[in-house]
Parts: structure tokens; C-alpha cells; sequence
């Protein structure tokens, strides 16, 4: 809906009629209240005989539900199942589903939460880097390059090995340039750099007393870094070589692993900052990012948020340690939160939950008495499961099984139904390992949707939509 009040057709407030059980009564005619307040809309609720409103069907609200007067909407509970569009002919006016959770009415209305950001800019560039690239075929290097740029990546940077000298690094770079490929070279050897120079490389990593004086007639960017990364004053003599020769070059001070002086090394970039207030930087996140055992998104969420800061414009990072394989996409999207932050002096919070991968932003519980009023009222032998407050539950027509060990709860359950059919039994198995994850990890679980794992979700096609495709096709 659009930030403004909804109107009915002859633009008098909006008479919207909300339906659902008895149990939720109380907190729903809260929330329409607040709703009612902020969006001035005229909200009305109504109670149908039925104490769960997840356990609603349309044909059953069509028998159950009379209208004395008109109204311009009906909104349903998000769980409710069925044809919509019977119910809107019957009534006279648009019936829909609401959320599944009532508390997030206020965001289904347009208030209670912020506003989309536009995310689509950015002022800090990535140079993904291809490590210890003559080993790989060409047929690596240009799937590693091609990925690095899917993932976000606008510089691919040739990662050589040092005491080596690779006479191929020129074909390479022609053949990533021909792919529209923007590319780096890392590199001290005087060969392998000005053959990738030659070849359309445009930036050369890196430069300082031990290159300077032949590097500074390369046709291309150079990083600066220090002669000893303790005092990065020492970058001063090269800065003057490279000013007095017109070459174009940014600053690396060095960010140096935690354990070997991250810290001061944090403090450098400050003071480089400082010192050379308009000169262009880079930062070297690999060094944290592949150098410490942790999940890397919010490593790189917080030295997105430092380059921010300090207006260090442009990155090297790499995906070579396993806990780092999506470390380019996370850069990626953590350079576009903080971005927006910076720009708008406001927190990166609620802006976008794409690097919320091992948690989830928030696990709404039912509650006791919920869920036992929803076992006490089911009349099929379809399972309903759901994982909160340490366990797993499940129920139908024929009981309510519960508990923090799966195979206990299946056991259980099995000795009591009898369940025999092995497509059914997978399908519960598949279902208690998704919950079992989501508790360990304090996930939302909701039965036949995947887990959510940030901008790492993957679709997941539910039991009973993949067999109404296998009985439709």
C-alpha cells in the first residue's frame, strides 16, 4: 500500500472488516486500534465461531459470515486457506488475506515500519582477487572472474606468486578484457606487470621504495603502501616520486590480522585519512576477512562501515578460506547499507536483512495456549508442525506429539498413527530437520518454506504445491 491513508471509492476513510478466532481477538482489536490511529482507516472486527483463525477455510468464513452493513474491504487471516475471489462476489467489495502473524498488520498497512531504501547506490569499488592465478587453466580464472562479477566485483585483480614469473599473465588479461572484465594486476615483478599493463590492465598492486621509480611510468593506477606498514609516513617519498612523474595512484597503509596489530592498524587508516585528506584510498579486507575463523558477512559489514567513514573508495577481498565463499556478495551488500547510513545519518538497521543469514530478524512464538486450541480443533490427518520455545510440535485429528528430540517425537508419533508410508515419513523427516535447525539456531521455522538464510535462500517448492505439479503434469 502507498504511504497515504486508504480512501473508499467516494473518499471518506476506509471501512475495512477484520475477521478472526477467539483467541485472537484481544490483540487483533489492539493493533486495529493502533492501526485505525495512524492510517485513519474506520476498522471493524468480527469473531467467527472458531477459537484458532489459522484453521479458517473460505468456504467455511462463506457459511459463517454475515454482513448487517457494507464495508469497502475484508481482510482474512493470513493463514487462512481457499478461494478468495467466491467470498468477494458474495459480500460485494475486495476480500483478502492479511499477514500470517497480526502483529505485522501495522507494516501490511504501510506504518509500523520503515519505508524501502533505494539500495542501488554505492561509492566504494571491489577488487576481487583471483588467488595464485597461474595455477588455474583459463577456463578457472574466466569462471572465478565471471562469478566474482555476479557476486558484485568491479575490478578482477591477478593474483601472481612471488620469486615466480609468469609469462601467460598477458593472454589472461586480454581474454578477461575481451569478457568486458575491468582488471588489476598483483604483482612486484617488472615483467609479469607491465606485459598485464600492456594487455589492459588498469591498476597495479602494489607500490613503494622497492618499485617506484619504473612503476611510475606505467599507464595505470598504483597502490602506494608503506616501506614498512608500521609507519605509513614512509609512503611519503613514493607519493613525491609518483606526483613528480604524473602517475595516478590511491594508499594502502596495510590492515594487518587480528594478533599482529589490527587495531593499529585501524588507527593508521585515520591517520592517513588525515594526512593525505584528498588522496584516494583502498583497504585490503582479506587480511581480516580470510585470516580470522568467522563468518565473514559481519566482518565485512563493519570494514564496509570503516571505509564508509573514513571515504575509503575502493576494497580488496577474496574468497579462497571456506568460510569466506560468499565474501564478495556480502561486501557487495554491505557497501550498499552503509552507504545509505552515511548518507542519511541514520542507523543500518532495518534497512535490509540480507546479511541476517545464521539468525533470523525476528521468531514470533504462538504460545501454549495457542497451539494446544489448534491441536484441539483439527479434523484431518494432515500434520501440522511447528518449533518454538526449545521443541518440536506436531499434531493432527488424532493427537498432539511434542518434544526436543525428533526421533523420540517420531517414534511417538509413529507407534500411535501407525505410520507406515514412507513418502510420508520422509516428508516429516525432511520437515523436523529444518526445525530441529531452527532451534538450534533461534530461526523462524514456518512448515513447507525453507529456512530463511539471508541473500543464501534458496526457493524451496512445498510438499503439496510439488504434487499438484506432479499430478498436473
Amino acid at each position: 500500500m502507498s504511504g497515504e491513508p486508504p480512501k473508499s471509492e467516494h473518499g471518506t476513510p476506509e471501512r475495512i472488516l477484520f475477521v478472526t478466532g477467539r483467541l485472537a481477538e484481544s490483540a487483533l482489536r489492539s493493533v486495529t486500534d493502533e492501526i485505525a490511529d495512524s492510517v485513519k482507516i474506520e476498522a471493524e472486527v468480527t469473531v467467527l465461531g472458531i477459537s484458532v483463525a489459522a484453521l479458517m477455510h473460505t468456504d467455511w468464513v462463506s457459511r459463517k459470515l454475515e454482513l448487517a452493513e457494507r464495508f469497502d474491504r475484508i481482510i482474512l487471516p493470513g493463514w487462512c486457506q481457499g478461494d478468495l475471489k467466491p467470498l468477494s462476489a458474495q459480500f460485494g467489495c475486495p476480500v483478502e488475506r492479511g499477514p500470517k502473524d497480526l502483529y505485522d498488520l501495522p507494516q501490511f498497512f504501510g506504518r509500523g515500519a520503515r519505508q524501502p531504501v533505494d539500495l542501488t547506490k554505492y561509492d566504494i569499488e571491489i577488487l576481487a582477487e583471483i588467488n595464485h592465478a597461474p595455477r588455474l587453466t583459463e577456463t578457472e580464472t574466466m569462471r572465478i572472474a565471471n562469478g566474482f562479477r555476479e557476486s558484485g566485483a568491479d575490478v578482477i585483480d591477478i593474483g601472481c606468486i612471488p620469486s615466480e614469473s609468469w609469462t601467460g599473465v598477458g593472454e589472461v588479461v586480454r581474454q578477461l578484457r575481451a569478457e568486458g572484465h575491468r582488471v588489476s594486476i598483483d604483482s612486484f615483478d617488472r615483467r609479469e606487470v607491465e606485459t598485464a599493463v600492456d594487455a589492459g590492465a588498469e591498476c597495479v598492486l602494489s607500490c613503494n621504495a622497492t618499485n617506484r621509480d619504473w612503476a611510475a611510468g606505467l599507464p595505470a593506477e598504483l597502490v602506494v603502501i608503506p616501506d614498512d606498514p608500521r609507519h605509513p609516513e614512509t609512503m611519503q617519498d613514493t607519493i613525491d616520486c609518483l606526483t613528480a612523474a604524473g602517475a595516478r595512484f590511491r594508499l594502502d597503509p596495510i590492515l594487518e590480522p587480528i594478533g599482529f596489530g589490527f587495531a593499529a592498524s585501524l588507527g593508521r587508516y585515520i591517520e592517513c585519512r588525515k594526512r593525505w585528506p584528498d588522496t584516494p584510498m583502498m583497504m585490503g579486507i582479506g587480511n581480516l576477512t580470510e585470516l580470522t575463523e568467522v563468518d565473514s558477512a559481519g566482518v565485512n559489514m563493519l570494514l564496509a562501515g570503516v571505509c564508509q567513514e573514513l571515504e575509503i573508495r575502493s576494497v580488496l577481498t577474496t574468497e579462497v578460506i571456506p568460510w569466506c565463499q560468499s565474501a564478495v556478495r556480502e561486501f557487495d551488500l554491505a557497501r550498499r547499507q552503509t552507504y545509505h547510513s552515511v548518507k542519511n545519518k541514520s542507523l543500518p538497521k532495518h534497512i535490509s536483512s540480507d546479511l541476517v543469514m545464521l539468525r533470523d530478524p525476528r521468531t514470533p512464538v504462538r504460545g501454549e495456549e495457542t497451539l494446544t486450541a489448534i491441536a484441539s480443533q483439527l479434523t484431518d490427518p494432515n500434520f501440522r508442525i511447528f518449533a518454538e520455545r526449545g521443541e518440536i510440535h506436531i499434531m493432527n485429528r488424532d493427537g498432539y506429539w511434542r518434544g526436543s528430540d525428533p526421533y523420540a517425537v517420531f517414534d511417538q508419533l509413529a507407534a500411535d498413527v501407525g505410520l507406515t508410508d514412507s513418502t510420508h515419513a520422509f516428508y516429516l523427516g525432511y520437515e523436523f530437520a529444518k526445525a530441529v535447525t531452527a532451534l538450534t539456531l533461534g530461526k523462524q521455522y514456518t512448515q513447507d518454506e525453507p529456512l530463511r538464510w539471508g541473500f543464501l535462500t534458496v526457493p524451496e517448492i512445498s510438499a503439496v504445491q510439488r504434487r499438484k505439479h506432479d499430478r498436473d503434469s
